[in-house]
């Protein structure tokens, strides 16, 4: 395994997180509580140490379900969770006031059953509450050993300028980024860098796409978030470009010796430098198919030639 410091702290994590979103069982489809505990296992056995949730995912679930994946092995571990989307009455908005962060935060330690939370991080900025007055209660609670540091996501373009006041504070940035999905490349290479920043990557495997286990015909319940237009991986021309990229991928994973996703992974960790992939998992094959991305590089050649997938 490989491991990176979070920039502005002294904490080491895997470059491998463990994405926690489909813990929470809703918009993935089925999912056994049993079979993501012994994924959690799994992914600590093969030296994974960092694990990402949100209190949305699942409205809590997701942290309750990590909660018991961790027990007995809390001290060995790296937890990060997200504050700032809210769920009332069957309405989603965001919120980043002070009082809200302090109410969520209470709420996120007693589902992980954790006394602090390595890294907190901002989910969505809500567009209202200043920056400055969410870094004041986040420094305030790192005083009082609730959290230990604290990071963003979502975060893209021009509204980087928002943080440049606060440089050294924060020390990571979560976007979505993969070798099918690169709008964000700037943001995570350049921007993270400037503003010091670990550079964190969700949706890795283009939500699935990259695994290979999908074509142009396939379908998703009314249950997975997939079948919804917005998810665009899934849907219309993209489908089929990311279908092509990953048949393009297959021969060079087949020389590498490792799966489609481990691949994808690795694309990631090779061309954004002191990164992390998150990645999801339901199951111990999904996360074992993503730690053989830990068992080689890639060369200047190969990384050139699945940009080129992308790009043409």
């Amino acid at each position: 395994m490989e491991y990176v410091k979070l920039k502005n702290s002294d904490i080491s994590v895997s470059r491998l997180c463990m994405g926690g979103c489909p813990m929470g069982g809703y918009g993935w489809g089925f999912v056994s509580e049993n079979a993501v505990i012994a994924t959690v296992h799994r992914a600590i056995d093969g030296g994974v140490n960092f694990f990402d949730t949100a209190d949305t995912y699942g409205l809590g679930q997701s942290e309750r379900t990590l909660a018991k994946a961790l027990e007995g092995r809390r001290e060995k571990v790296v937890i990060a969770t997200k504050f700032g989307v809210r769920t009332e009455k069957g309405k989603t908005f965001y919120d980043n006031s002070p009082e809200y962060i302090e109410k969520a935060l209470h709420d996120s330690l007693k589902r992980l059953s954790t006394d602090y939370i390595d890294l907190y991080q901002i989910h969505y900025r809500d567009n209202a509450t200043p920056l400055d007055a969410v870094v004041e209660v986040l420094e305030r609670v790192k005083e009082q050993g609730k959290i230990r540091c604290y990071g963003l996501s979502n975060i893209h373009g021009e509204d980087f300028k928002e943080v440049e006041p606060f440089l050294g504070k924060f020390v990571s940035c979560q976007n979505e980024y993969s070798l099918v999905t690169r709008d964000n490349e700037k943001d995570l290479l350049v921007n993270c860098n400037d503003l010091q920043l670990t550079p964190m990557s969700w949706g890795s495997l283009g939500q699935g796409v990259l695994t290979g286990k999908y074509n142009i015909n396939s379908g998703f319940g009314v249950n997975d978030r997939r079948s919804r237009e917005i998810y665009t991986n899934f849907h219309g021309d993209k489908l089929i470009k990311n279908i092509e990229i990953v048949e393009n991928m297959k021969p060079l994973a087949e020389k590498c010796g490792v799966s489609l996703a481990a691949l994808a992974v690795r694309f990631i960790l090779d061309h954004i430098p002191d990164s992390i992939a998150l990645v999801g998992a339901k199951n111990p094959s999904q996360i074992e198919g993503t730690l053989t991305s830990m068992d080689f590089s890639l060369s200047k050649e190969e990384l050139e030639f699945l940009e080129k997938l992308y790009t043409t």
